[in-house]
């Protein structure tokens, strides 16, 4: 099936969302320049992924997929990082603790920083210019010279990943991570919630049970699993000629890889027959992901299946439903029952985010709280009734204290969003709405325990 490609192929099928850049040469330039960079990640990694991602899809283990909606420039700051992760590490550790199973934990970080867009131009009175396409595209300030196409922002776009990519390495294993400091993770600003105080809860309840281990004789210190933990990065593989740049043969197996993430996405537009997106991600070998939204049939889900994971592996793909709140308990469904009656080993994962968009009367755009949690339940009770596995969540969050989704215990209102709306493109969950969200899948995993294995006949 890979024998025909290259990862110049997809130049031969149609492409959309792609920017239409005015210097053709300085696009050439600067691919050819990240074509000789550095991977940022490598061969072994990405099939660690796969594999972890095979237990998920055998219901061994839950994913946790989470991080910007769209990276910035102007917000590179280590703090940021570290706090993104941080509260992906909350989160982790409540599910790991409420479902007994190992939590893949994949970030949205290090490379999301390009984004489809529903028109190709934005109006604003009578000035027309080019759409935000993400800041390796194009500048979000609405002028002229910042909406032009610039090929050199892709360079700067890999530094940061690079950067991003470096210190999370350095986190997930230089300590920080470490079980025995879980009491250190809670954010500042979130320590008044009610959730910070239930995460304080199940902290003490996991020291408690190393200090057991310790009495036990089993030193938590030398147990590897529990002074680190292993991060994968992931985006939208939306921008090809930045992929195409940093495709790499490994020389041990011979096979083709994305080196810019451990796993790449295809999304809701780019996702059809005779895409040029497919046919870059039919040739990698690393983990791959599909949005799953309204107006996907069947059908083409199966054809997509087939064209990515011929040789049907697990671990390789990761189905995404993004339905929103109402349309998810008719919309999903069928696209279970297609893909359970052919067979194909994937990974089932909620996106709650991209189907529950609201605007307020003052023009911006958010996300009802109680809508995610309500699409987050409708794909719990789908699964259940299908007799198929929930494997995993997807989330637009962050670890800073932003007031740009309404709703939850911290009651972010319609007319708080102004106070502190960072996002680049889309509302995002803040970190004391992100544990919210987790105590809530914690609670439907341990249903889910107790319902047992005969989901299916049970439910009937």
């Amino acid at each position: 099936m890979k024998q025909d490609w290259s990862p110049d192929s997809w130049r031969r099928y149609e492409a959309r969302q792609l920017p239409e850049y005015a210097d053709e040469a300085a696009l050439r330039a600067t691919t050819d320049e990240l074509a000789e960079r550095p991977p940022l990640i490598f061969a072994g990694e990405a099939r660690a992924l796969t594999e972890d991602l095979a237990e998920v899809a055998r219901g061994e283990a839950f994913l946790l997929h989470g991080g910007d909606c769209a990276e910035s420039f102007a917000e590179f700051h280590p703090d940021n990082i570290r706090d993104t992760f941080r509260a992906i590490l909350q989160m982790a550790v409540v599910l790991t603790f409420a479902g007994r199973m190992p939590v893949v934990k994949l970030g949205r970080m290090a490379g999301q920083f390009a984004k489809p867009r529903s028109t190709p131009t934005e109006r604003q009175g009578d000035v027309e210019l080019p759409s935000y396409r993400g800041d390796s595209i194009n500048g979000i300030d609405f002028d002229a010279a910042a909406r032009e196409p610039d090929p050199r922002r892709m360079v700067q776009a890999y530094s940061q990943a690079a950067s991003t990519l470096n210190l999370l390495r350095a986190f997930a294993g230089g300590g920080y991570a470490n079980l025995r400091q879980v009491h250190q993770w809670t954010l500042d600003h979130i320590a008044s919630s009610p959730w910070a105080q239930r995460f304080t809860e199940t902290a003490d309840r996991i020291g408690e049970a190393l200090d057991f281990m310790e009495a036990c004789g089993v030193d938590p210190a030398t147990v590897p699993q529990l002074q680190g933990t292993t991060f994968y990065t992931s985006h939208e593989a939306l921008l090809l000629p930045f992929e195409q740049a940093l495709a790499r043969k490994d020389p041990l197996t011979g096979d083709w890889y994305g080196s810019s993430a451990h796993l790449l996405w295809v999304g809701d537009r780019t996702r059809f027959d005779g895409s040029a997106h497919v046919e870059f991600l039919r040739g990698i070998a690393n983990p791959v992901g599909i949005k799953c939204g309204p107006s996907l049939d069947p059908e083409l889900l199966l054809r997509l299946l087939d064209t990515l994971n011929p040789a049907r592996e697990e671990g390789r793909i990761t189905l995404i439903s993004r339905f929103g709140h109402e349309a998810i308990h008719d919309g999903l469904p069928p696209l279970l029952r297609a893909v359970e009656r052919e067979g194909h080993p994937v990974v089932w994962s909620c996106d709650p985010m991209h189907g529950n968009v609201v605007k307020t009367a003052g023009g911006l755009k958010t996300r009802p709280f109680e809508r995610i949690l309500a699409e987050v339940r409708g794909f719990f009770a789908a699964h259940r009734a299908e007799g198929t596995h929930p494997g995993g969540i997807h989330v637009e969050m962050t670890g800073q204290d932003v007031t740009e989704c309404v709703g939850g215990a911290v009651a972010i209102t319609d007319d708080r969003l102004g106070d502190r709306y960072h996002t680049h493109c889309d509302p995002r969950l803040n970190a004391a709405q992100s544990l919210e969200l987790a105590f809530m899948l914690a609670d439907t995993l341990r249903d889910q325990a107790a319902f047992g294995p005969d989901a299916k006949s049970n439910a009937a």
